[in-house]
């Protein structure tokens, strides 16, 4: 047996795990956490736990395991279109219903293909709509996206939703290798021709076997998923309400690391959702801040290594621990006495420091009186990160990022 408390573990790697099973095959999105990390902190740590929160809930993987280990879950993100993949990724339905829709709706598709009907519809005009998009591409997006607006089952709605939106991703000019948005080179461009309407029916044929798989496993819970900061605001959830909180928070700021709103702007677009330029902004880090002392050493010294290479990335690295130090420190009060706190964090690089990410986390739970239990270290084989990328910005410069995951149990005292 292993006395260490701070240890790489290879069967916390998953290596052949089908990480796509129930509602998790809904949507691609950066730097998933994979679903059997959170199944197997759920069978350690929570068997007895009645509700689960996760702070940072992104599309929703530990709010599914919650549900189908008969555990209330609880989520709270801060982007539109995460929060809508966790919606529908943990509501029922019945299979009946959903059919009748899935049918009228390839009957539509079938007519329009063979020119038995037509459809006049108004393409939504949103800033570089031309950029991303081409005129037969956009027009069979807004024709998708009228026939589910007119959908009158929400639950519905949302699991079309869902597939409409990897569908804009995928019938982009984006790309798609890329979190962030960059364009297809010309030659690819011109040779691009997207079958839109396959896109999403292939999408929602695979959805609707993974909702099958889960309304068979899931257990008679509730989910509620929020959309308030951590970092500010955690008054929806009651004090001492909480057993166990398993979650796997940002690895930095979104404009130097995983761009999730760069990721989801075209789909929020596409969904109407205000400002949709400007959520990496919002998200944990995203508006920097002169540097202060936090107060924890280890903070206080990361971020003065960095400074001492580079001022500005040294500020990006304190607004997000700032962040980082408040969001836990709301967290901490929400979880019962000898609940747990399981975190799954990276620890990237920034001006050829590492950031100790693994144990800030430790150090600002010891702070809240929690105990210290383990660390898992696991080597990262699924999760989709790119092996390599510009921590300097210099182009050409390149260093390996985070071949592995920390994965940190805190119990409250």
């Amino acid at each position: 047996m292993n006395t260490e408390k701070k240890y790489l573990d290879i069967s916390w790697d998953f290596r052949t795990a089908n990480v796509k099973e129930y509602t998790h095959c809904y949507h691609n999105y950066p730097a998933m956490m994979i679903p059997q990390i959170a199944n197997r902190l759920i069978n350690l740590y929570g068997k007895k736990a009645k509700t689960l929160f996760d702070p940072y809930c992104g599309t929703g993987t530990s709010l599914v395991e919650a549900t189908l280990n008969g555990i209330n879950a609880i989520g709270t993100d801060l982007n539109p279109m995460a929060r809508l993949i966790a919606e529908a990724k943990t509501t029922i339905m019945e299979l009946q219903i959903l059919d009748l829709y899935l049918k009228e709706f390839n009957d539509f598709l079938f007519s329009l293909n063979f020119g038995i009907k037509t459809v006049n519809v108004v393409v939504p005009d949103f800033k570089n709509i031309e950029f991303w998009f081409k005129d037969e591409t956009k027009e069979k997006l807004a024709i998708i996206k009228n026939f589910i607006d007119n959908t009158k089952d929400e639950r519905v709605k949302k699991f079309f939703l869902v597939a409409f939106s990897e569908t804009v991703r995928e019938s982009s000019l984006t790309r798609n290798s890329e979190f962030k948005l960059y364009r297809m080179p010309e030659k690819q461009r011109d040779k691009f021709k997207p079958d839109v309407f396959g896109i999403i029916s292939s999408k929602l044929a695979r959805n609707r076997i993974g909702l099958k798989e889960y309304i068979e496993k899931r257990k008679d819970t509730k989910t509620i998923i929020y959309d308030f900061n951590s970092c500010e605001d955690i008054e929806k959830i009651e004090k001492d309400s909480i057993d166990i909180v398993v979650t796997s928070p940002p690895y930095g700021d979104s404009r130097t690391t995983v761009a999730y709103g760069q990721f989801s702007r075209l789909s929020n677009q596409w969904l109407g959702i205000e400002n949709a330029s400007q959520i990496d902004n919002q998200l944990m880090g995203g508006k920097a801040k002169n540097i202060s002392k936090v107060g924890i050493n280890i903070i206080d010294a990361t971020v003065e290594k960095v400074a001492e290479q580079d001022e500005k990335r040294a500020k990006e690295v304190y607004s997000f621990y700032d962040d980082y130090s408040k969001s836990i420190a709301n967290v901490s009060k929400v979880i019962k006495k000898n609940g747990y706190a399981c975190y799954v964090v990276g620890n990237r690089r920034v001006k050829d420091t590492t950031l100790p990410t693994d144990e800030i986390t430790k150090s600002l739970f010891q702070e809240y009186g929690f105990k210290y239990k383990n660390t898992f270290i696991r080597n990262i084989p699924n999760k989709r990160m790119p092996s390599k990328n510009s921590p300097t910005n210099v182009m050409g410069k390149k260093a390996t990022t985070m071949n592995n995951e920390y994965i940190v149990i805190m119990q409250k005292q």
